[in-house]
C-alpha cells in the first residue's frame, strides 16, 4: 500500500495547507486517494472529505491499539495521505510520530521557513536526530523564497535526506474560529482555493517523488471481532452546520453492528426520524446557531419528550450544550434549548480541560458498568453550570475531575468518545437501542 504522512515541526507551520494541496493535486490526476488525520480532529477530516469526494478517517494511537490502527488504515486506494497533528513528536502516545512508527509510514516534514535561511538546517538536523529510529523521508519547505531553493536542496543533500519541494508565500487563506478552522462548507470560495493550491503543488512540490515512495504492506493485523447482533435498530444522528463533529469510524462501527443510520437536522427538521430507536447528538457549533435552534420548538419538544420517555441517547459536547435549559451565544445572549438539564451553558475565555483523558465510571450506565474505564477527549470553550458526576476523568498529568450525566438510557457530557477505543460501549448502546425498538414495536 503506497502511503505517506505529512507532518509538521509545530502547529501552524502549514501542514494542513500542504496536505490539502497534495490531496487536490493527486485527485486532479485521477488517482484514488484515501486521506487520514492523526489525532482527535474533526475539522481537517471534513476538509479532506470535500477535496477527495471520499471518506476521510482518523488514525489515533491514543484511542487505538496497534492492531486497530492498521485495520483502519488498510483501505483500497492508489495512495493514502495521512496528515499529522501538532508537531511531529508532540502528543506522546497520540503523536504523528507514534502513528508513523506503528503503521510503518514514510514521513515528509513541513518546516515553516519564514525568517530563516541557514538555520533551516539546524531544524532539519534536530528532527532527524531527536528520536532514532524515525521514518522521516524528507522535507517540504513552507514560505521559502524561491532564491533559497538551492540552499534547501543543498541542506537535504548534506543531511542525507530528500527534498520534496517548497511552498511559496501565497494569499490563500483558510478561515478559522475558536475551535480552529471553520468547516469546509463554510470556507468562502472553497473549490477555487483548492484549485489554486493544486496548481501550486504541481509547480513547487515533488509529486512524482512522493508517488515513487515504496509500496509497503500494512503491518499484519486481525479484523476486530464484533458480536453477531442479529438486530437492526435505527440510530438518528444529528448532522448539520450546528452538529458536525462526527467520526466516520464510529458510524461505520454502528453499521457493522447492524444499525441503520438516519441523519436529521436540529436546525431544519421538525422532529427526529419517526422510527428512531436511538439518538446521537454530536459536537459542533450550536453556540453559533442558538437563535435558529431555539426557534425550532417542535424539534426541541420532540427531543425532550423522546429522551424523557427512554430513547437511548448519546450527547457529546455541543450536543450536551443543546440539552441545557438555556445556551448563551458568543455575544452573551441567552436562548432556550431542550431543557433536559437545568441552568445556562455559557462561554469562557479559554479552552476547558483540553486533550485526552481516561474516565472511570462511578455508576452503571448506558455505556458501561461501574468501575469500567473509557478513553475520551475534550475540546471546548463553552461550559456548563453542572458537568455531572457520573465519571471521574483523569489526565496524564494527574489532574482529575467529575463529569457527565448518565442513566440507563443516557450519556451526556463534554467528553467525546471514539468507539474503536471502547467497542463494548458501542455494543451496549446498540443493545439498548434494540430493546427500545422491541418495546416501541410492541406498543404499536
Amino acid at each position: 500500500m503506497k502511503r505517506l504522512l505529512i507532518a509538521g515541526t509545530n502547529s501552524g507551520c502549514g501542514k494542513t495547507t500542504v496536505t490539502c494541496a497534495v490531496l487536490k493535486a493527486l485527485t486532479d490526476r485521477g488517482l484514488l486517494v484515501n486521506s487520514f488525520k492523526c489525532g482527535p480532529d474533526y475539522l481537517d477530516t471534513m476538509m479532506h472529505d470535500r477535496i477527495i469526494s471520499g471518506s476521510a478517517r482518523n488514525l489515533d494511537s491514543f484511542f487505538c491499539d496497534e492492531n486497530t490502527l492498521c485495520y483502519l488504515l488498510d483501505r483500497n486506494c492508489d495512495i493514502a495521505v495521512i496528515e499529522g497533528v501538532m508537531g511531529f513528536y508532540d502528543g506522546s502516545e497520540g503523536s504523528a510520530y507514534s502513528v508513523s512508527e506503528i503503521t510503518e509510514t514514510p514521513v515528509i516534514l513541513v518546516i515553516d521557513c519564514k525568517g530563516m535561511s541557514d538555520s533551516i538546517g539546524a531544524v532539519m538536523q534536530g528532527f532527524l536526530n531527536f528520536r532514532i529510529p524515525n521514518r522521516i523521508a524528507g522535507f517540504i519547505f513552507n514560505h521559502l523564497p524561491e532564491k533559497l531553493i538551492p540552499l534547501a536542496k543543498h541542506l537535504c543533500d548534506e543531511l542525507h535526506t530528500e527534498y520534496f519541494g517548497c511552498f511559496p508565500k501565497h494569499s490563500i487563506t483558510l478561515e478559522s474560529r475558536h475551535l480552529g478552522l471553520v468547516t469546509a462548507q463554510e470556507i468562502q470560495d472553497f473549490d477555487n482555493k483548492m484549485h489554486l493550491l493544486s496548481e501550486l503543488a504541481e509547480k513547487y512540490l515533488c509529486l512524482e517523488k512522493m508517488l515513487s515512495l515504496p509500496d509497503l504492506p500494512v503491518p499484519a493485523y486481525r479484523k476486530p471481532m464484533l458480536p453477531e447482533s442479529g438486530i437492526s435498530p435505527v440510530i438518528a444522528v444529528a448532522r448539520d452546520k450546528a452538529f458536525c463533529f462526527l467520526y466516520r469510524e464510529n458510524l461505520e462501527l454502528l453499521e457493522n453492528l447492524g444499525c441503520e443510520i438516519k441523519y436529521f437536522s436540529p436546525l431544519e427538521d421538525d422532529k427526529i426520524p419517526e422510527d428512531a430507536d436511538g439518538l446521537i447528538l454530536p459536537g459542533g457549533y450550536p453556540e453559533l446557531y442558538t437563535e435558529q435552534l431555539s426557534e425550532n420548538i417542535s424539534m426541541l419538544t420532540d427531543i425532550r419528550q423522546k429522551i424523557k420517555s427512554g430513547l437511548p441517547c448519546i450527547a457529546e459536547c455541543g450536543g450536551f450544550l443543546y440539552l441545557h435549559e438555556k445556551l448563551k451565544n458568543p455575544e452573551g445572549n441567552s436562548f432556550p434549548m431542550a431543557g433536559i438539564f437545568p441552568g445556562e451553558a455559557y462561554r469562557t475565555s479559554k479552552l476547558q480541560r483540553f486533550g485526552y483523558l481516561v474516565m472511570t465510571a462511578e455508576q452503571d450506565n448506558l455505556l458501561c458498568q461501574k468501575g469500567e474505564i473509557l478513553k475520551a477527549h475534550e475540546f471546548h470553550y463553552w461550559e456548563s453550570p453542572d458537568c455531572g458526576t457520573a465519571f471521574t476523568a483523569r489526565k496524564k498529568d494527574g489532574r482529575y475531575w467529575k463529569c457527565c450525566h448518565v442513566s440507563d438510557t443516557l450519556y451526556a457530557g463534554f467528553p467525546h468518545l471514539y468507539f474503536y477505543a471502547n467497542p463494548e460501549t458501542a455494543v451496549r448502546f446498540v443493545q439498548k437501542c434494540a430493546e427500545y425498538q422491541s418495546e416501541r414495536r410492541q406498543a404499536q
